[in-house]
C-alpha cells in the first residue's frame, strides 16, 4: 500500500480506522477462542471456569451431563433430585436430550 500519496490528516484518520479494526477483531477472535475452549472443557465434563482455576467445583467432581441452553452456570450430573430449573424445562414438554452435553 503507498501511502506518500496521504496527508497528515488522511494517515491519521487512517490510522484510527485500522485501530478501530484491530479491536474489533481482537474482540471477535477472543470469542472464538473462549467458544472452542467451553467445547473442549464440556467434552472432559468440566466448566471452563474448573479449568482455569485448576479446582474441581463442588459437586464432587461428577461430569456435567445436562446444561441449561442459556444459563451455563446451571448444571446437573444426572444424579439425585433433579434440579428447579430441569423439572420446568420438562414440564415446558421439552425433552431432557436437548440439555444432553456429550
Amino acid at each position: 500500500m503507498d501511502l506518500s500519496n496521504y496527508n497528515s490528516q488522511q494517515l491519521r484518520e487512517l490510522q484510527a480506522e485500522i485501530e478501530r479494526e484491530l479491536k474489533k477483531r481482537r474482540r471477535e477472535e477472543i470469542k472464538q477462542a473462549q467458544r472452542e475452549l467451553r467445547d473442549v472443557a464440556e467434552r472432559f465434563g468440566f466448566t471452563l471456569q474448573e479449568l482455569i482455576s485448576g479446582q474441581v467445583a463442588a459437586s464432587g467432581g461428577r461430569a456435567v451431563r445436562y446444561r441449561h441452553p442459556t444459563d451455563e452456570t446451571k448444571t446437573w450430573s444426572g444424579r439425585g433430585r433433579k434440579p428447579h430449573w430441569v423439572k420446568e424445562w420438562e414440564a415446558q414438554g421439552r425433552s431432557l436430550d436437548e440439555l444432553r452435553v456429550d
